[in-house]
């Protein structure tokens, strides 16, 4: 991990498991750091995946984690049928509005588990073949969950950023902290 994350305040649990995914999260965003939309969408690798496609779907992906465990219907509905559009900019999106709407999924993350009186609360799973018959899990395996997610993704737009132009994390970490300095 190019970044340090820091420490949480003691006891803090929440905290640290919020601090641990938005440095996931900012490892994707690295990734993207200072692409056009075209260079975002280019596909370096013999698979599918580019890099605006992943910052689509790792922001979908954590909102609909978080609707599942608020138990409200899911703002974007993927079926088998369109699951391809969640990791690909269509008609009017950018890769700057897909980091807006990210941004505004990670704040409503932060408040829903901030909000919550323990992470032992638990929430039903969705019914699908890979989860257990009506199946609950903890908050806080949700954002480990999450984590996981987005650290899976992050790594994937390690390999694709480099492809690309052979920026390396490192590489951006030092970009983004100078974009800040100067």
């Amino acid at each position: 991990m190019p970044t340090h994350v820091l420490a949480e305040a003691h006891g803090d649990e929440a905290g640290a498991l919020l601090a641990f995914l938005e440095a996931q999260r900012g490892g994707l965003r690295r990734a993207v750091l200072g692409l056009t939309d075209a260079e975002a969408s280019r596909r370096p690798s013999a698979g599918e995946l580019s890099l605006a496609g992943l910052v689509k779907h790792v922001a979908q992906t954590e909102q609909g984690w978080i609707e599942t465990a608020q138990e409200r219907p899911h703002s974007i509905e993927r079926t088998p049928e369109t699951w391809h559009l969640s990791f690909q900019l269509v008609e009017d999106e950018s890769l700057a509005g897909m980091l807006a709407f990210w941004e505004k999924v990670a704040r409503r993350t932060e408040e829903f588990i901030r909000s919550l009186p323990s992470l032992n609360d638990t929430f039903p799973l969705p019914e699908a073949p890979w989860f257990p018959p009506q199946a609950r899990q903890s908050m806080r395996w949700l954002m480990l969950h999450l984590i996981e997610e987005t650290a899976r993704h992050a790594g994937h737009a390690d390999i694709l950023r480099e492809s690309l132009d052979g920026k390396t994390a490192f590489a951006l970490v030092d970009e983004e902290r100078a974009a800040r300095q100067g």
